[in-house]
C-alpha cells in the first residue's frame, strides 16, 4: 500500500494504493490533469472575446486556489500569506525601494517554509510538497517587483531592451496580482512567466500584441486569425505520456542510490560505473520532463504561450517553455545542457540578480540559485561542483575547439567526444542533487576519488585564461553566459519569430487562413 502523510485531499487514496504511488504525487498529477481540462474550458467558454478580463482573472484565481487546497490543504494558505504581504510591501513602500524589501521578504518566507518542511516535518520525503509552488510564486513576486521598479521609478535610458519591454507602468490591482501569482495554469508547477505577458494573455492580445524591437520600442504586427494551440498541446501531451511511462517503468530499474551501494562500488569496473552513472541519471530526468512539459501544455491549452510564427509560418507555442529535451540529451557542452534546462528559472536569475549585481554577479547568482532551490545539503554540493565544471568546460572549449573545426570528420569526432564528456560530467555533478544528503553524496564522490573535481581544478590552473571583449576573463564571465545566452534567445528569438510573423502576414495569407482557429 502506497501511503504517505499529506495535508491535502485523501479522496484519491484508493487510486494511490492501486498505482503504488504516494497520495501527494497522485493528487499532483490529477490536479494537473484537471487544470488541463479547465484550460480547454477556459479557452473555449471564457475566451477574451466572450467575457471580460475581470471574469477571467476571478475564475483563473479561484480555480488555482482550489487546486492548491486539493493538493496541499491548509499549507496552501502560505501562498496567500506570501502573496498578500508582498502586495502590501509593493503598494506601501514606494517604487524606489519596494523591490528590495519585496525580494528579501518573499525569499525569506520561502526559506523559512523550506527549513520547517525539511528539518521539522519530513526530511528526505522528496515528493510533491507545498514549497514547490512557493518557489514559482517567489519568482513571480520578485520578478514583478523589479518590473514595477523599472517601469515606475527608473529612467527609460537606464533600462536594457528586455527591461524596457517587461517594465510595468502601473501598479496592478489586488485581483490582477493574485491572478498572476495563483492562477490555475501555473499554481502547481509553473512555469514562470512575466506579468506583462500574462496580462496580455488575459486581455486577449497575445496573438496580435505589439512586440519590442532591438531598442525596446513596440512594433505592432498585422491582425491575423488567432492560432490554435491544439497541435502543440497534443505533441506535448505525447511527450508527457512517454516521459511518465519511462519514469514508471525504466527509472525503477536504475536507481541513482545504487551508485553509492558498497557492493557495487567494490565490485564494479570503471566502465561499468561510468555507464551506470549516465544511465541512472538519464532515467531520473523523465519525471522533470513530464512535470514541466505538462505545465507548458496546460498554459498552451488555455491559449497562453504563443510566441509568433517561425520562418515557415508555423505557430510557435514556446514562450514559457521550460526545457528543450532534444538539446538536453544531445548536449556537447556543459553550457548547452544548462541553456536548455529549467529555462525560465535561468531567465529569472538573470533578470533579478545577474544583470543588476554590481559586485561579483556570477557568485551572487550561484548563491541565489542555491538558496532558492532549497536547504538540502546536496543542492549546495551540486552547485559548487557546477561552478567548477562550468568554468573548466568553458576553458577546455576555448582552448581546443578551434583545432577540430577544419574537416567534417574532425568536427564529428569532437562532437562525439564532447557529448560523452558532457553527459558524464553533468551526471557526476547532479548526483548530490538527487541524493540530497551530505553523507551519501560525499561517499559517491569518494568512490570516484573526486576525479572530475581534480581534473577541473587542473584545467583551470594549467590552461591559459582567454580574455573576453569586455576585458574580463572567460572564467569570470562564464556562469551566466548561460543567462546572456537566454537573453539573446529571449530577445532575438522572440524578435525573429515576430519578424517572421510580419513576413507571413504579407506573403502567406493563404497559409494563415488554413491554420485552424482557436475555437476549433
Amino acid at each position: 500500500m502506497a501511503t504517505t502523510s499529506t495535508t491535502g485531499s485523501t479522496l484519491l487514496q484508493p487510486l494511490s494504493n492501486a498505482v503504488q504511488l504516494p497520495i501527494d504525487q497522485v493528487n499532483f498529477v490529477v490536479g494537473q490533469l484537471s487544470a488541463l481540462l479547465a484550460a480547454v474550458w477556459f479557452r473555449t467558454y471564457l475566451h477574451s472575446s466572450k467575457t471580460s478580463s475581470f471574469i477571467r482573472h476571478v475564475v483563473a484565481t479561484l480555480l488555482g486556489l482550489y487546486l492548491a487546497l486539493f493538493c496541499f490543504g491548509w499549507y496552501a494558505l502560505h501562498f496567500l500569506v506570501q502573496s498578500g504581504i508582498s502586495y502590501c510591501i509593493l503598494i506601501g513602500l514606494g517604487e524606489e525601494a519596494m523591490h528590495k524589501y519585496c525580494f528579501v521578504f518573499a525569499l525569506g518566507y520561502l526559506i523559512v517554509c523550506q527549513i520547517t518542511r525539511v528539518y521539522i516535518f519530513d526530511y528526505g520525503q522528496y515528493s510533491a510538497d507545498f514549497s514547490g509552488p512557493m518557489m514559482i510564486i517567489t519568482q513571480k513576486i520578485t520578478s514583478l517587483a523589479y518590473e514595477i521598479h523599472d517601469g515606475m521609478f527608473r529612467k527609460e535610458e537606464e533600462l536594457t531592451p528586455s527591461q524596457r519591454y517587461l517594465a510595468v507602468r502601473r501598479m496592478p490591482s489586488l485581483l490582477e496580482y493574485l491572478s498572476y501569482t495563483c492562477n490555475f495554469m501555473g499554481i502547481l508547477a509553473g512555469p514562470l512567466c512575466s506579468y506583462k505577458d500574462y496580462i496580455t494573455f488575459i486581455e486577449g492580445r497575445s496573438h496580435h500584441v505589439a512586440q519590442s524591437d532591438k531598442n525596446g520600442k513596440e512594433q505592432p504586427h498585422c491582425a491575423e486569425a488567432e492560432p490554435s494551440p491544439n497541435v502543440a498541446v497534443t505533441q506535448k501531451l505525447l511527450v508527457c505520456g512517454l516521459s511518465l511511462l519511462v519514469h514508471l517503468t525504466v527509472s525503477s530499474f536504475f536507481p541513482v542510490e545504487h551508485n553509492v551501494d558498497e557492493d557495487f562500488q567494490a565490485s564494479a569496473s570503471w566502465p561499468t560505473k561510468v555507464v551506470y552513472l549516465y544511465v541512472s541519471l538519464l532515467a531520473a530526468r523523465p519525471k522533470y520532463y513530464f512535470a514541466w512539459t505538462l505545465a507548458d501544455a496546460i498554459n498552451n491549452a488555455a491559449g497562453f504561450g504563443f510566441r509568433g510564427y517561425d520562418e515557415n509560418g508555423e505557430a510557435r507555442w514556446d514562450l514559457i517553455s521550460n526545457l528543450r529535451i532534444q538539446q538536453i540529451e544531445m548536449s556537447t557542452s556543459f553550457k548547452m545542457f544548462l541553456d536548455n534546462w529549467n529555462i525560465q528559472t535561468a531567465l529569472w536569475l538573470k533578470r533579478v540578480c545577474y544583470e543588476r549585481a554590481t559586485l561579483s554577479p556570477t557568485i551572487q547568482t550561484f548563491v541565489l540559485s542555491a538558496i532558492w532551490h532549497g536547504v538540502y545539503p546536496g543542492y549546495y554540493l551540486t552547485f559548487l561542483t557546477g561552478v567548477l565544471m562550468t568554468l573548466a568546460a568553458r576553458a577546455m572549449r576555448s582552448n581546443f575547439r578551434h583545432h577540430f573545426t577544419g574537416t567534417p570528420q574532425l568536427k564529428l569526432l569532437y562532437d562525439v567526444a564532447t557529448w560523452a564528456a558532457t553527459q558524464v560530467a553533468v551526471s557526476y555533478t547532479v548526483v548530490p542533487f538527487v541524493l540530497l544528503s551530505v553523507k551519501p553524496s560525499l561517499a559517491f564522490y569518494s568512490s570516484w576519488y573526486y576525479c572530475l573535481h581534480i581534473a577541473g581544478i587542473l584545467v583551470l590552473l594549467l590552461l591559459p585564461v582567454k580574455k573576453t571583449p569586455r576585458g574580463k576573463t572567460t572564467h569570470e564571465n562564464v556562469q551566466l553566459s548561460r543567462s546572456k545566452k537566454f537573453d539573446e534567445t529571449e530577445n532575438s528569438s522572440g524578435r525573429n519569430s515576430f519578424s517572421a510573423t510580419d513576413s507571413v502576414c504579407s506573403q502567406n495569407r493563404e497559409a494563415a487562413s488554413r491554420r485552424p482557429s482557436l475555437h476549433q
